[in-house]
């Protein structure tokens, strides 16, 4: 890997985060074709394409506000019951994923724990629901690297690969959501910790 990829993944901010997720390689072939796979990619399909709507739309809702709040407030009222069922179908999605585990998340990659090793170059599909707003995403990466850790596991970074605008734009605003939250929660402690 050239130091410039090197350099370029830096740029991006990274947080720390807790993330249901379902890691698989893809075949040579491209394609996934376990039936359980079909089952929660159809899932995220509708998921993803649901908050990239939502994404989509906040931005004419604003617009909307100053002309008319009549059609504004229905519309918000209507988002809200679309982001309630997005919810139920981000806690079918859970169910099937298991329980959140611990990642460093940036626009430029994921780096997660794996009882599995993955070789550099590996292509996989990543399916993940972020948390709180339950958003789903599938997206593809590819492993930068792959290095065993004490506890048998083993500790994978990965970039991702052909990530739509809509796409990093959900990444970015959770990965700004996270970062104030933690700001906030630093703040919030600071203040205890002086007495």
């Amino acid at each position: 890997m050239s130091t410039l990829d090197e350099e370029e993944r830096r740029e991006y901010y990274r947080i720390e985060d807790s993330v249901a997720l379902e890691i698989q390689p893809i075949p040579a072939s491209g394609t996934v074709d376990e039936p359980a796979a079909h089952d929660t990619s159809t899932l995220f399909d509708l998921l993803t394409e649901l908050h990239v709507a939502e994404f989509e739309s906040q931005r004419l809702l604003r617009q909307l506000d100053d002309r008319d709040r009549t059609t504004n407030s229905f519309l918000r009222a209507m988002s809200k019951r679309i982001d309630l069922l997005g919810q139920v179908v981000a806690q079918t999605v859970l169910g099937k994923l298991g329980p959140p585990q611990n990642v460093i998340m940036s626009e430029g990659g994921l780096e997660f724990e794996s009882p599995h090793p993955f070789p550099a170059g590996t292509p996989l599909l990543v399916k993940m629901v972020l948390m709180p707003q339950a958003s789903g995403m599938m997206l593809q990466a590819r492993v930068t690297q792959c290095h065993s850790l004490a506890i048998g596991d083993f500790a994978v970074g990965t970039e991702w690969v052909d990530l739509s605008d809509a796409q990093r734009q959900l990444l970015a605003r959770h990965i700004l959501q996270r970062q104030a939250a933690q700001r906030r929660l630093a703040r919030e402690q600071s203040p205890s910790d002086q007495h």
